[in-house]
């Protein structure tokens, strides 16, 4: 079977290390059409779609993000003129669209050396369809996961910002506070470090893990998926820094992942505890939810 995506070969080089772009035969595949979208979006819990206006600020105040008075299966509906921004989350709990998420990554994995998307570590495989009206914007944040985004209708603007040194996103802003919001602090001045891709049906790009951007739309609607999954690194360096925010709240400052690799592993080891003492309590709430006690 023919790849979904392809890659240049220098690029594969420093995967998954540094952004770069792509090209993919997905865009005329009829589970990502807007007919199919609307269904999908009408078949969801509430609580896995997520929108807003799509006239928000590339740094926008979280709390005061403007709304849309709209249910969103007409905001996907009417995205040509609703002046929107939706998401699908978590569209693989839906076996025709995990089926074409494993199709694309056991593919990439072949390019890869791999037998297929198991084999190259690439687990937790998560896709997160945005429809989006034109001109809309998506405002500046990062995400724990590396992402293949690929642009399926209209054209979309991604700027991805090099924090390598950290200069552009401090420690403390890429630590995953319980209650933080994703948008972060944004300043013009960060362009001189983005690689912008200007993407129309059929481009796309790999965005590397907690990699800052923010994302534009053109004169169009848009319809995009992001492809996610999280290797083994990645897991083991989101619960550290699960641990250094929930540290960093209780005004105990932490260094760098890295910097102190034996106090990086105890609290890892903190973190694997807690959570297995956490999860009996967890699924007897979930028990007395579904039956409604």
């Amino acid at each position: 079977m023919a790849n979904q995506i392809n890659v240049a070969k220098q690029d594969l080089s420093d995967f998954p290390k540094l952004p770069f772009g792509i090209r993919h035969n997905l865009m005329d595949n009829p589970l990502l059409s807007l007919d199919r979208l609307v269904a999908l979006a009408a078949s969801m819990p509430r609580d896995s779609i997520e929108y807003n206006s799509g006239k928000v600020a590339i740094d926008q105040n979280p709390e005061t993000v403007p709304l849309v008075e709209m249910d969103p299966v007409e905001v996907v509906r009417r995205i040509r003129e609703a002046n929107a921004w939706l998401v699908l989350k978590r569209v693989e709990r839906d076996p025709a669209y995990a089926a074409l998420l494993k199709e694309v990554l056991d593919g990439f994995a072949r390019d890869l050396g791999h037998a297929d998307a198991a084999a190259a570590g690439f687990t937790s495989i998560e896709g997160f369809v945005f429809v989006s009206s034109p001109n809309a914007t998506t405002p500046f944040h990062s995400d724990p996961e590396d992402n293949f985004f690929v642009q399926i209708h209209g054209e979309k603007f991604f700027h991805i910002i090099d924090n390598q040194d950290g200069a552009v996103v401090s420690d403390a802003d890429l630590e995953f506070a319980p209650s933080a919001h994703r948008n972060l602090s944004y300043k013009p001045e960060f362009e001189a470090r983005a690689r912008v891709f200007s993407m129309d049906a059929g481009d796309g790009c790999f965005v590397p893990y907690q990699w800052p951007h923010w994302v534009r739309t053109g004169a169009n609607y848009s319809v995009s998926m992001a492809i996610t999954w999280k290797s083994t690194e990645v897991k083991r360096r989101n619960r550290l820094l699960f641990v250094n925010a929930l540290l960093r709240k209780a005004g105990l400052p932490q260094p760098s992942p890295g910097r102190r690799p034996a106090l990086d592993a105890v609290k890892i080891a903190a973190y694997t505890g807690l959570r297995a003492a956490l999860e009996p309590l967890r699924r007897v709430q979930g028990l007395r939810t579904q039956h409604g006690k």
